[in-house]
């Protein structure tokens, strides 16, 4: 049966002619188990929370890929004993045995508002205990995805508030965030991995290292493969526009992650109630701007002059250094960038040096302001040289997906840069005066993004993965990667 089958037999329990609030009522004798233990149960004891003694806290890892990701990602498995009150106590080999041994199903949950909301009906949750599940069927749904259909669970999630370097901070949240958690996973009972990230790194959602990680540890026995085609992933931040009674989701972090990694995504209406999707947007819809990666003019820049200046003028992120190495290195141009060398001032000082000397500098700069480039014409008219601009028209959202891009992957920063905040985007916006020829410039060349190759690769997953076996067998330069595209066999 298809995982949509699935969905929609799930939400028919769970909704069917009850009351939302009602657990999920089958006919097996498992379902008849939970419903019996519901009844001796306290609701509070099962759907609630409890603070954990000290013998039911999860032990927790810390991890990270190398020096250049920190060790940011906390990661637990929870694992149920033997006397287990769920009589499921060796869920690990139940995970396993489906009707295909070797293939591998993931269901991965996001954590807040997906499986938990707070108990107080604040935004926030205020300790440890404030805490409930988002619906009451969850529990037997999670149970029905490992004994029935055995899938693998795991919860993704960021946890930005979070702070691994500052353990003796008082404000920390990090003990109770645990905390909350190993309640949680003891209440549940169940072989659940929880994967959480603390930074704006490779492991932040929507980008795919939280993925990797689980996908690591789950294909220890390598006999064992991933069955894409059946994991998923639940979560809240799905870019769903406002609609009465429901406000915009404050992001689309977990569509876009489920995307990244190549599988299918459902919001906790459309898994636990089976609700209809609702109308969604994306700020950057990837398959259409992918080519933020490689930046083309419609014909090849052509020298026109001995020496000159060629301003480059753009976002942070809009593709200026990549475009100076691909196309005015090889014709021998010098570079000035204000990155490496700190200050406008000692630009202008070495950019003069260099035209002294009978080079050709270009200006790897943002330059956004008719001040800033007015410096430069003068420097071009003092030495008697002509001045040419190339502008970069890279949407800003495309500039953000760069610059993070760049940050997180050594082999395209080969200058070590830093990822840049959100004010930095803004302010050039702010100052951001467009170029004009009566500024003295020998002429202005837009550059925009056209990658029409892109459109043979069916999926963003089969671009990503064809990107990165590139740079993972050596290609520094995705530019030139990407332009090997329409070599790929046609589907």
């Amino acid at each position: 049966m298809s995982i949509q089958a699935r969905l929609s037999t799930m939400a028919t329990n769970v909704v069917g002619k009850r009351k939302r609030s009602d657990s999920p009522n089958g006919n097996s004798a498992l379902a008849h188990k939970s419903n019996q233990k519901l009844k001796t149960e306290s609701i509070l004891s099962f759907f609630g929370s409890t603070t954990p003694n000290s013998a039911d806290l999860q032990t927790w890892q810390v991890r990270g890929l190398d020096k250049v990701v920190e060790k940011s990602l906390l990661y637990t498995k929870y694992s149920p004993s033997n006397n287990s009150k769920s009589s499921i106590a060796d869920t690990d080999n139940l995970n396993t045995t489906s009707l295909n041994s070797r293939s591998i199903k993931i269901a991965a949950f996001d954590l807040d508002s997906t499986l938990i909301t707070t108990r107080s009906g604040k935004k926030f949750a205020s300790d440890a205990q404030d805490w409930k599940w988002w619906h009451s069927s969850i529990p037997n749904i999670l149970r029905k995805l490992i004994l029935e259909d055995g899938y693998k669970i795991a919860i993704i999630s960021n946890q930005a508030g979070l702070s691994l370097k500052n353990k003796s901070d008082p404000k920390a949240k990090l003990p109770e965030f645990k905390s909350k958690v190993s309640s949680l996973l003891n209440k549940l009972d169940l072989s659940v991995s929880v994967y959480v990230a603390t930074e704006n790194d490779i492991y932040r959602k929507p980008r795919s290292g939280m993925w990797e990680e689980l996908v690591k540890d789950t294909l220890v026995d390598k006999s064992k493969e991933l069955n894409l085609e059946e994991s998923f992933f639940v979560g809240d931040a799905a870019g769903r526009a406002a609609s009465p009674g429901k406000p915009k989701d404050f992001s689309c972090s977990d569509r876009n992650f489920a995307e990244n990694v190549g599988i299918k995504f459902f919001t906790p209406e459309e898994f636990f109630l089976g609700e209809k999707p609702r109308p969604f947007s994306r700020l950057l819809e990837p398959a259409k701007y992918f080519q933020g990666l490689i930046i083309q003019s419609s014909q090849p820049f052509l020298k026109k002059n001995e020496n000159d200046i060629v301003l480059l003028c753009g976002s942070p992120g809009s593709g200026k250094s990549s475009w100076y190495w691909r196309n005015l290195e090889p014709l021998g141009y010098f570079r000035v960038n204000q990155d490496t060398l700190k200050t406008c001032d000692r630009c202008i000082k070495i950019a003069s040096q260099a035209l002294s000397e009978g080079k050709s500098v270009a200006v790897d700069n943002t330059n956004a302001s008719f001040e800033v480039r007015k410096r430069w014409v003068e420097l071009a008219r003092k030495n008697q040289v002509p001045i040419r601009c190339i502008n970069f028209t890279t949407p800003t959202e495309i500039c953000k997906h760069n610059d993070s891009m760049r940050a997180l992957n050594p082999t395209m920063n080969p200058e070590n840069r830093m990822m840049l905040p959100a004010i930095a985007f803004a302010s050039f916006t702010k100052r951001f005066q467009s170029p004009k020829m009566e500024e003295g410039f020998q002429d202005i060349v837009e550059i925009t993004f056209n990658v029409p190759q892109v459109s043979q690769l069916k999926t963003i997953s089969e671009l990503i993965s064809f990107v990165a076996s590139g740079v993972r067998n050596g290609t520094k330069d995705l530019e030139s990667l990407l332009e090997l595209i329409p070599t790929l066999p046609k589907r």
